[in-house]
């Protein structure tokens, strides 16, 4: 996906009679409009302001701008009572998610020597109740933000929050993600219907063929590949073996196969303009498209690491939830359950292949694997943990209807040592005992993967799932 700005709406709302009748207000507001605005910019999204919007047909034309420009969301700025008629028409004609924002431009009014000036310039929340009437009585869903214009940390960290979301949506309204490949056999949870995402999403699934892959691997000059297998040992560490006898040193092999395989991938994300990725290949035994498959991990790991992340099994639901996770800032990496460590009563989590590498707080392990569990080949697989601290899982999730559906816990992630097999591990705890977990997680029925990401993203995940119209589920609260 090439990039694109990512724009958001935001007007400013009043009543009209005001202005005749307390001369200097409207200049007062567009002023407190502008700090916001400025500080909407400061997030880094592009802002599309109309400014003042006091009337019904100022509301058509500010909604017609946000179509025109089209924005990811709005920020409806409450800064003095209005009428609701007045908000609705950008609602009803520009139908994305809607903030309505009341920020009061002091902690309080000065009593001894407040005006009717002075209160209508603080009359943030006095409309807000309205206006959500109107809304809901339209069948329109809104969000609503109060606090203060200046000091409130809480507030704004909120409407940071939405910024992040209208990166999210943003992206995935726009990406192209790759299907190379066919289901891993068996494990149903991997299945899936491409229009769902079409329709859930806005995105566009591409299906791609092992052999768009080939033809791009074998034009890889030799050149290429000195300059990539330079970049792999500069990423990776190659320590000498652990206990696991199938884990020993990647030969040199090995090693520059999958730095050819991994130019040849760059081409394909570039010649389809993926956002991302989900394959799965098995091939016949000894075969070229056999070991080409099996060869994608150093590659996929290194694409994931720059946000366009790659989900191995074909699991297109977990690829969405690599993405959603990246754009939040928090990475994504592809992930599972592995066994519970009952004594620190915590779980290792991670997969076997590839990660986000890009955060770890340690340089990713490369070790040669003479095979792969449950997969056909060999080759090289990546190894690491995320860095100490929250931790976020999400997974995505289809109902028995179809519907899409987020399940979510936080944790901490725990330093410690992770067997040396080749794998992603981390050592994740939650607020609940590890087992209750399990069960708990299992009872919400996920798919067996997902994506870990840092931070604790709970919030803003509530918030992209109801932009999306999800439901969303919490674990281990």
């Amino acid at each position: 996906m090439k990039n694109k700005t990512v724009k958001v709406g935001a007007f400013n709302v009043g009543l009209q009679r005001y202005w005749m009748q307390f001369p200097g207000l409207e200049e007062r507001l567009a002023g407190y409009h502008q700090r916001f605005v400025d500080r909407l910019k400061e997030f880094g999204v592009e802002v599309i302001s109309p400014g003042l919007v006091d009337t019904v047909d100022k509301a058509r034309q500010a909604a017609q701008l946000f179509k025109a420009e089209d924005v990811e969301l709005i920020f409806c700025n409450v800064t003095t009572y209005v009428y609701s008629s007045v908000v609705l028409p950008v609602a009803q004609a520009h139908p994305v998610p809607l903030v309505l924002v009341g920020l009061q431009p002091s902690s309080a009014m000065d009593y001894p020597r407040a005006t009717t000036f002075e209160q209508l310039a603080h009359d943030n929340c006095t409309s807000l109740p309205e206006i959500g009437y109107a809304l809901t009585r339209a069948g329109l869903p809104y969000n609503v933000l109060f606090g203060r214009l200046d000091g409130d940390q809480r507030v704004w960290q909120e409407i940071e929050d939405w910024c992040w979301v209208a990166r999210v949506l943003h992206d995935l309204r726009y990406a192209n993600l790759g299907y190379m490949g066919h289901a891993y056999e068996g494990m149903l949870d991997m299945y899936f219907n491409p229009a769902d995402f079409h329709n859930a999403f806005g995105m566009n699934v591409k299906m791609l063929e092992l052999c768009d892959l080939k033809e791009r691997v074998d034009a890889v000059s030799d050149q290429e590949v000195q300059q990539m297998l330079a970049t792999i040992r500069d990423f990776f560490e190659f320590p000498p073996p652990g206990a696991d006898p199938i884990a020993g040193p990647v030969t040199e092999d090995v090693l520059e196969y999958s730095a050819r395989v991994a130019v040849g991938l760059e081409r394909l994300v570039e010649d389809f303009d993926l956002s991302g990725m989900a394959y799965y290949y098995v091939g016949s035994d000894g075969s070229e498209y056999e070991r080409l498959a099996a060869s994608l991990i150093v590659g996929n790991s290194l694409l994931t690491g720059r946000g366009i992340p790659i989900a191995g099994e074909a699991d297109m639901k977990n690829c969405i939830a690599m993405l959603i996770m990246d754009r939040l800032g928090a990475g994504g990496s592809f992930a599972e359950l592995h066994p519970v460590d009952f004594d620190g009563d915590f779980v290792l989590v991670g997969h076997d292949g590839p990660g986000h590498i890009k955060i770890s707080d340690q340089k990713p392990i490369l070790r040669g694997l003479s095979l792969y569990h449950g997969k056909k080949g060999y080759g090289a697989s990546v190894e690491f943990k995320v860095k100490t601290g929250p931790v976020t899982l999400l997974g995505l999730t289809q109902t028995q209807s179809g519907e899409f559906k987020f399940v979510v816990a936080e944790g901490e992630s725990m330093p410690g040592p992770i067997p040396a097999t080749g794998n992603t591990n981390s050592r994740v705890k939650f607020p609940v005992s590890v087992a209750e977990f399990v069960e708990k997680w299992a009872e919400a029925a996920p798919t067996h993967h997902f994506a870990l990401g840092i931070g604790h993203r709970k919030a803003q995940l509530k918030k992209v799932a109801k932009a999306l119209g999800m439901e969303m589920v919490v674990v281990g609260e």
